[in-house]
């Protein structure tokens, strides 16, 4: 087990404000632990020797499969219009979210 990293109350206290996280006094040694096991953690990765791994977005190979694009039969204005809490000219409503 590695020993964990000495992480102190005002790297707490950044971290905290930094997370828009209120951390109680109760908390605050299981949170202090838990900041020290993590970013140790994070500096056994950092040790690992990836110079021949090449940079990926995902762990596994995905590739895009895009369906053709056909013309099909859609709902009719009143079928997507018959459960709308509101609607005018034949188009959804919706309230006014933006003022002027």
């Amino acid at each position: 087990m590695v020993e964990s990293m000495k992480v102190t109350e005002q790297d707490l206290r950044v971290t905290a404000h930094l997370s828009r996280l209120s951390i109680p006094t109760e908390e605050k040694e299981e949170a202090l632990a838990s900041l020290g096991d993590f970013l140790s953690y994070v500096d056994n990765l950092s040790r690992v020797d990836t110079q021949d791994v090449q940079p990926t977005t995902y762990a596994l190979p995905i590739e895009n499969v895009f369906r053709t694009d056909e013309v099909r039969p859609s709902l009719s204005n009143e079928a997507a219009l018959s459960n709308a809490p509101l609607q005018e000219d034949g188009y959804f409503k919706v309230p006014k979210v933006l003022e002027g």
